[in-house]
């Protein structure tokens, strides 16, 4: 709003310039005037609380519902609560979205979470033994072969001091005197020297000489050639504790046997990164562990005769070992190879130091993963959501860029198999109808009937087949996951993963995080008994709260709500970060042997 002051004194009857301005209006349809309105509200600063845990979200999800008060033991109600009586009439809570390109804010706590995921793995903490610190460990990366020519940038000596803002000078990208065309008539050279972020990195040379089938499939299958490349990399750790003469560990199963396994085991954290050429590469976290024999699920020292150097060993000799063959496909009978590239160039595997004054420390390595935890197909210029036959045609191309024959290559060679036979063409069982047969007493249950089987047996048979786990049928067309993850370039796999025994879960960290917050703010909760807060659903020793919520929408009611709440977000996390470095310097500048002043 424009100011009525006079800017200049008065010299007669007649006001001042300021005070014959016009005044603004604000119109409650604009992101400003809408915030305006909700900021003139006399509940605004309750409402500020109310949406507090999803404040910073881009699109928070809203629930409406009641919530109850249960007394735990007696089952007694003793309090029950409305979303009507709470503003806006719902609950908003985080959507949780882990890719930065959807929620930035969302993606922000998964980044923070994988990094103390990651390494309290190799350190310890948040429930993992600090033992783990003097366990062999190593940061190794695993690169899909070679498709195909595509444009690189490669600098054989860095002398920038941050490789996020190279600006050393490149080599050329493919530098060759010794030929001149591809079979499709395009240059098979290329002599430029690219920029960090040029468009044209990962870009084939040819469009036409570059395997995109081959590509989507390797993504396909690449969890499986992971999976292969550990239990090889296990049994070789097994064979050399055979030659140094440790005895297996006899250990009890969960069924009550004795079972007789190698003394070493391998626990992984493993993060999957989208390459600018469209194939995934994962970078891993390796830990060796021994083996507990009376607790199988303890995380214990290896076996002091184990080094780094034998985890090194172990997995080199995995990745020259491992590969197979996908199963067959009419596009490709003998099914495509699977395997890692080179040895040389698709493998790097680099110790890891746990005192801060190595190459690569644990603080690095999971900073690092953490950061592309949140990440992608972005790298690749491609954003979309699960495509369907509807949006297919709208990113899949045969003739088009790299990216579009990706998706199309997905789509076409994730297609069904076998073409349905009618029904008016399909074989008719001409046996007669089975009738009944004569009436008889069932001898297990007494049950008089005329069916062959009796039916009260046969519906509990049934029921206690529905309560046990069943395996996995084995899918009739292995590759029809390639347009279900279409958009992805055909990996449908997680892009963080961890072995079980590696390190704790997201939703111990969730949860941790929940629960400071509610204790935080209880004295608040005692001064403002009415308020309520998404996180108030969480148990205490005495009550339970139940939610008997449903989906009431998604997003903010008004595009004023969003500004006001992600700069309330925005300015408590500036005011965090920067508490976090001055706390920093103050710690770094303490003289040895005095703390820092208490806050």
């Amino acid at each position: 709003m424009a100011s009525t002051l006079d800017l200049t004194p008065r010299t007669a009857l007649a006001r001042g310039v300021g005070s014959n301005a016009d005044t603004i209006p604000v119109h409650d349809y604009t992101a400003e005037g809408s915030a305006f309105t909700r900021a003139t509200k006399p509940d605004y600063f309750g409402w500020l609380e109310h949406v507090r845990a999803a404040a910073g979200c881009t699109r928070p999800i809203r629930l409406a519902g009641q919530l109850l008060t249960v007394e735990q033991g007696t089952g007694r109600i003793l309090d029950a609560r409305h979303t009507d009586a709470m503003p806006d009439a719902a609950i908003y809570t985080a959507c949780g979205n882990r890719r930065a390109t959807v929620c930035p804010a969302c993606a922000h706590t998964y980044q923070r979470d994988a990094f103390q995921l990651l390494r309290a793995g190799l350190i310890g903490g948040k429930g993992v033994p600090e033992t783990v610190a003097s366990h062999p460990a190593v940061f190794a990366t695993f690169t899909a072969p070679s498709f195909g020519t595509v444009h690189t940038r490669a600098v054989k000596r860095h002398t920038c001091g941050n490789r996020k803002r190279c600006d050393c000078r490149a080599e050329p990208c493919h530098a060759r005197r010794d030929t001149g065309l591809c079979e499709h008539g395009r240059p098979a050279v290329c002599w430029a020297r690219h920029e960090t972020g040029d468009a044209i990195l990962g870009q084939p040379l040819c469009l036409d000489c570059y395997d995109h089938t081959h590509q989507v499939v390797w993504n396909l299958f690449s969890g499986e050639l992971w999976h292969r490349t550990k239990q090889a990399a296990e049994r070789h750790l097994a064979k050399v504790a055979r030659r140094r003469g440790i005895p297996r560990v006899h250990v009890v199963t969960a069924s009550g046997n004795i079972s007789t396994v190698p003394p070493v085991r391998l626990s992984h954290g493993k993060v999957a990164e989208f390459q600018a050429r469209g194939a995934v590469h994962f970078h891993v976290l390796v830990r060796l562990d021994g083996v507990h024999p009376d607790d199988p699920t303890a995380v214990i020292p290896p076996p002091a005769a184990f080094t780094v150097a034998d985890l090194d060993d172990a997995i080199r000799t995995a990745v020259e070992q491992v590969t197979f063959t996908t199963p067959t496909h009419p596009d490709q009978p003998g099914g495509w190879p699977v395997a890692w590239g080179d040895p040389g160039k698709g493998l790097d595997i680099r110790p890891i130091s746990l005192t801060g004054d190595g190459d690569v420390t644990d603080s690095m390595v999971a900073g690092y993963l953490a950061k592309y935890a949140t990440k992608s197909t972005e790298v690749t210029g491609h954003r979309s959501v699960r495509l369907d036959a509807d949006s297919i045609g709208d990113y899949a191309d045969p003739d088009g860029d790299h990216t579009a024959r990706l998706i199309n290559a997905c789509w076409h060679t994730g297609r069904p198999t076998t073409t349905p036979v009618p029904l008016s063409e399909r074989p008719r069982d001409h046996r007669p109808t089975p009738g009944y047969v004569k009436r008889w007493e069932c001898p297990d249950c007494g049950t008089h009937t005329r069916y062959p089987a009796c039916p009260v047996c046969v519906a509990h048979r049934q029921a206690a087949l529905d309560t046990q786990p069943a395996s996995r049928p084995q899918a009739t067309n292995p590759y029809a996951r390639l347009r279900r993850w279409a958009h992805m370039l055909g990996f449908g796999g997680h892009f963080l993963t961890k072995a079980r025994r590696y390190s704790v879960t997201f939703q111990l960290l969730r949860d941790t995080r929940v629960t400071y917050r509610r204790h935080e703010h209880e004295h608040q909760a005692d001064d403002q008994p009415g308020t309520l807060r998404a996180v108030d659903h969480l148990d205490e020793d005495t009550t339970l709260i139940v939610g008997t919520l449903t989906f009431a929408g998604v997003g903010w009611h008004t595009t004023g709500d969003a500004l006001l709440a992600n700069t309330a977000a925005a300015l408590a996390r500036e005011r965090r970060t920067t508490g976090r470095e001055e706390l920093a310097h103050e710690l770094s500048t303490t003289p040895a042997g005095t703390a820092p002043a208490a806050a």
